[in-house]
């Protein structure tokens, strides 16, 4: 008995492992399925692969490379030619021939002050260019944020669309059923009907306003436009308002910065300008080779500095260093009106959420429980036989469109309280 099983398990286990190969390609094939994604992983994603945002790194470096250099002196000057030849050969007689081959070299050298605040005005542009990145950031974010939560909002669109589809099929069916007993009339199957096409129409414009939002979530975060996202359709609970006083902008806004930073380089700009009333300092050394006889070989050596505080060339240098205070008190003015527009404006957000909020609530204490409660005695009533489909389907309606204007306003509230967060860059 032992000896006729053993070849009947020696023939199974090729065909096992066969299986197990062909139901692995098989898994491997099917289509993988779009997992949920976070709003916070979503923008890290954006924050880490935007090209916009790599444009901004990519200058911030280049800046960083250009401040590398900036302490270097002039490089060298090598030159070398015929010194005291005359033009014809004459005959010197007694005197000694005063032909001679020269090299010369010569370095100037560029004040040290002068290339301090070069490096401390291109380090500054530097800090410029990362504020840049900040706001363009905060730009995307609210980008992002909106397009997340009209996309897990439109998702709940068409649940309510899917209900009510169920629903008027329903609806319908009983209706054919009944007017096949004359207990309904012919226009009411038709008003069916008419209404499920008009409810498809309505699926398919939110339809392509999910794809839409989800092409933009694709872009932002720089992704193939094949790519299957599915966003976590649970959105965040109360908000809570931050305060709007100007410290607070100040410190949290990245426009305001770059202004601070910009006024901050401006400076240093300054300091640049005044530095040229520093003198540079010029040193030549010369060699000369005599061609004649009796002529020694010779040198010279030469140091030369400049005197930039002459008053024919300080001229320019305080002209811009005075230019450049009334351009910094510019900037001064100009930052004080961004903060007082940017608290304007987010008061005015902030009371339109109050407002946006309240309609909320009352869509769910107050209105759709009502409209609900309707449409159910209407729709017990036609099951009883005491009330007419078209009455029904005038409660359904009602329900429905208040439920879909109250996501309608749900939207508008997630998209002010994402212009409110941009705002105060929170």
């Amino acid at each position: 008995m032992k000896n006729k099983n053993v070849p009947q398990q020696s023939t199974l286990r090729p065909w096992r492992f066969w299986v197990g190969i062909l139901f692995s390609i098989l898994l491997m094939q099917m289509p993988a399925q779009s997992q949920v994604v976070s709003l916070d992983s979503m923008l890290s994603v954006i924050d880490r692969q935007n090209p916009m945002l790599q444009s901004y790194r990519s200058s911030v470096t280049a800046l960083h490379n250009y401040t590398a250099g900036s302490k270097a002196q002039m490089a060298p000057e090598v030159g070398g030619g015929l010194w005291m030849f005359p033009y014809r050969k004459q005959e010197v007689g007694h005197l000694q021939d005063p032909r001679q081959v020269m090299v010369s070299v010569t370095q100037t050298f560029t004040n040290p002050a002068k290339l301090k605040a070069r490096y401390n005005y291109l380090h500054s542009k530097a800090a410029i260019e990362q504020a840049g990145e900040r706001i363009a950031y905060n730009e995307l974010r609210a980008q992002a944020k909106a397009a997340y939560y009209t996309l897990a909002i439109l998702h709940q669109k068409q649940e309510v669309f899917k209900q009510a589809k169920a629903t008027l099929n329903l609806m319908l069916t009983t209706t054919q059923a009944r007017y096949s007993y004359n207990q309904a009339r012919l226009n009411t199957i038709y008003k069916t009907e008419a209404t499920l096409h008009e409810l498809a129409n309505m699926a398919l414009m939110v339809e392509s306003e999910e794809h839409h939002a989800h092409t933009t979530l694709l872009q932002l975060m720089n992704l193939p436009p094949h790519t299957l996202l599915k966003v976590d359709t649970v959105l965040p609970g109360a908000f809570v308002a931050s305060k709007t006083d100007t410290l607070l902008l100040a410190a949290q806004r990245s426009d305001v910065k770059r202004i601070d930073r910009t006024i901050q380089s401006m400076r240093y700009n300054q300091a640049l300008e005044k530095a040229q009333r520093k003198p540079d300092f010029n040193l030549n050394f010369s060699h000369m080779f005599s061609v004649g006889a009796g002529m020694p070989n010779q040198f010279m050596l030469l140091g030369m500095v400049t005197i930039p505080i002459a008053p024919w060339s300080a001229k320019m240098y305080k002209a811009n260093v005075q230019a450049m205070n009334y351009e910094i008190e510019s900037m001064k003015q100009e930052r004080v009106a961004m903060l007082n527009e940017a608290q304007a404006m987010a008061a005015n957000m902030l009371a339109e959420l109050r407002t946006l909020k309240q309609q909320l609530e009352n869509y769910e204490i107050r209105i759709l429980p009502t409209l609900k409660k309707n449409y159910e005695v209407l729709l017990l009533a036609y099951s009883e036989n005491r009330e007419d489909l078209p009455m029904v389907l005038d409660g359904w309606d009602a329900y429905t469109m208040t439920h879909l204007q109250y996501l309608d306003t749900k939207i508008k509230y997630y998209q002010m309280q994402v212009n409110y967060e941009k705002e105060i860059e929170k």
